[in-house]
């Protein structure tokens, strides 16, 4: 069971949790935290001991004086950095007393991290709704676009996450990739399943592929061929429709990037791009159409779709190539 913090959520944001040393040359919880992150605001770090913003577990404040090796964690609220909004909304697609479903944008993130805090799909989301206890099921990247779960009661959460540990969840995305020589690479035959062995290492940008048995496996089928829409207008695209059977990070860009199918608009594969700023008419064409799974409270099978559309998709009045497999109605959402 997670451990309970004792500060509330503030502003959308949860108390930040400090694991302290037992033993050390320290000789208050002070000096340790002025060791760690003294580098980054002294004065405002003494400043939260000394007004009783910084507390233990059980919420008991600790001061300037308070020993080191008595508590074995502490919470407090950091300073938010001052941040760019980021120029799209969230859309609420179902809501009742246990989910919700929001269609993400593009450039969002699902949670609070480094320079997006308050400009994430969480914090926002808690705030709009006046939901604190406000959790995501599961995470899409900033990058990509579609729908995401959110559960609304901590009773009932345990239940839905479930679904998720036993892979019980099937999530459908649709991506636009160009067409090296304008036509689908010699050699592919949809729909396929491609599969390797992935790893992400913390602190690393990108996902290694390495040599071994196959961890990540995704089903992939052509809905169409065409030219672009969008920014890429007169390019040769094809756009997919996407079926991850596991949740590697990154799974989805990596295999399209290794047919020789690299999603639009990917910074990351096959190349790593220079760090540059955002640019929103530019958006990774990588959509999470919809997620079906059976209500673990109810029995009832449940489906949510995007309403979400890639802008550089092939228009549905162009002749191009179809996939057999393709749905009545699918490019006319």
């Amino acid at each position: 069971m997670a451990m309970q913090s004792p500060l509330p959520v503030r502003d959308g944001v949860n108390a930040t949790r400090l694991r302290l040393p037992q033993e050390g040359p320290w000789g208050t919880v002070m000096d340790y935290v002025l060791h760690r992150f003294g580098h980054v605001d002294p004065d405002g770090i003494v400043r939260r001991f000394e007004t009783g913003e910084v507390v233990g577990l059980g919420g008991e404040p600790l001061d300037a004086a308070t020993p080191l090796g008595g508590h074995e964690f502490l919470w407090y609220y950091r300073n938010l950095p001052v941040e760019e909004p980021v120029p799209f909304t969230e859309d609420i697609l179902f809501q009742d007393g246990h989910l919700l479903v929001v269609d993400k944008p593009h450039f969002l993130p699902t949670t609070p991290g480094g320079r997006f805090v308050q400009e994430s799909a969480l914090v926002r989301l808690r705030n709009r709704l006046g939901l604190p206890e406000l959790i995501p099921m599961h995470r899409l990247d900033r990058a990509t676009a579609g729908v995401i779960l959110f559960s609304t009661n901590p009773e009932t959460r345990g239940a839905y996450q479930t679904l998720f540990e036993r892979r019980a969840i099937g999530k459908e995305y649709e991506c636009v990739s160009a067409l090296p020589h304008g036509v689908v690479p010699e050699g592919l035959e949809f729909p396929l399943t491609y599969g390797n062995r992935m790893t992400k290492r913390k602190g690393h940008l990108l996902a290694i592929v390495e040599d071994g048995e196959p961890n990540a496996e995704s089903g992939i089928d052509l809905i169409r061929t065409g030219t672009s829409a969008g920014t890429h207008a007169g390019a040769a695209v094809g756009h997919f429709r996407l079926r991850p059977r596991t949740g590697k990070t990154h799974q989805l860009r990596v295999h399209m990037a290794a047919l020789g199918l690299g999603i639009l608009n990917d910074p990351f594969y096959p190349v790593l791009w220079d760090k540059v700023p955002d640019d929103h008419a530019r958006p990774l064409q990588l959509l999470a159409r919809s997620i079906a799974f059976t209500d673990p409270l109810t029995g009832t099978e449940r489906t949510f779709r995007s309403r979400l559309e890639l802008q550089e998709r092939p228009g549905s009045e162009e002749s191009g190539e179809k996939s057999r497999h393709e749905p009545a109605g699918a490019a006319a959402r």
